[in-house]
C-alpha cells in the first residue's frame, strides 16, 4: 500500500456509503416449453426488458432460451416465470460428452434434446456403483484382455 492509498483512506469521506459490486457477463440458459410463435414472443419480451440484458436467443424445438448480459441469473428466472406464467428452470443439460456414465440412472433422460444428458450434481448419482468381487471375477473371467479367460465363448 502507498503513500497515496493511505492519506486517500484517511481522508475518504465515503464510509457509510456501500460500494456498488459490478456484475460479470454471464451466458445464462434456461428452458421453458415453447408450442407457439406466440409463446415465443412472450418469452423474449419478458427478458428483452430487463436492465442489463444484452441478447436474448431462442432455441424453440429444444425449448431453450440463451440469455446474455450483466444478469443474475435467478432474478431472469424469477421474471419469466412472472412474467409467463410458464414453468422456468436454469438450463438442466450438458453435453453427452462430459458426463462419465450416460446412461446411469439419474443422468439419463429420455426428455433430453439429442445429444445432451440431465446434470449430475449429486455425487451418488453420478457415481456408478461399485462392483462387488464376485461380479468382478465373473467378468474378467469372460474379459479379451484376460489372456487366461475362459475361450469356451
Amino acid at each position: 500500500m502507498g503513500v497515496l492509498d493511505h492519506v486517500s483512506e484517511m481522508f475518504d469521506c465515503s464510509h457509510g456509503h456501500k460500494i456498488k459490486k459490478r456484475r460479470q457477463l454471464q451466458t445464462v440458459e434456461i428452458k421453458v416449453k415453447m408450442d407457439c410463435e406466440g409463446c415465443e414472443r412472450k418469452v423474449r419480451r419478458s427478458v428483452e426488458g430487463m436492465k442489463g440484458v444484452s441478447s436474448v436467443s431462442l432455441e424453440p424445438k429444444a425449448h431453450k432460451v440463451t440469455v446474455v448480459g450483466y444478469v443474475d441469473p435467478n432474478k431472469v428466472v424469477s421474471r419469466m416465470a412472472h412474467r409467463t406464467g410458464k414453468k422456468v428452470e436454469l438450463w438442466p443439460y450438458v453435453p453427452y460428452d462430459v458426463v462419465a456414465h450416460p446412461y446411469a440412472s439419474g443422468v439419463y433422460d429420455k426428455k433430453a434434446p439429442s445429444g445432451y444428458v440431465r446434470r449430475a450434481d449429486d455425487p451418488g448419482v453420478s457415481q456408478l456403483a461399485r462392483a462387488s468381487s464376485t461380479e468382478v471375477r465373473y467378468t474378467t473371467a469372460f474379459s479379451d484382455e484376460n489372456p487366461a479367460a475362459c475361450v469356451v465363448m
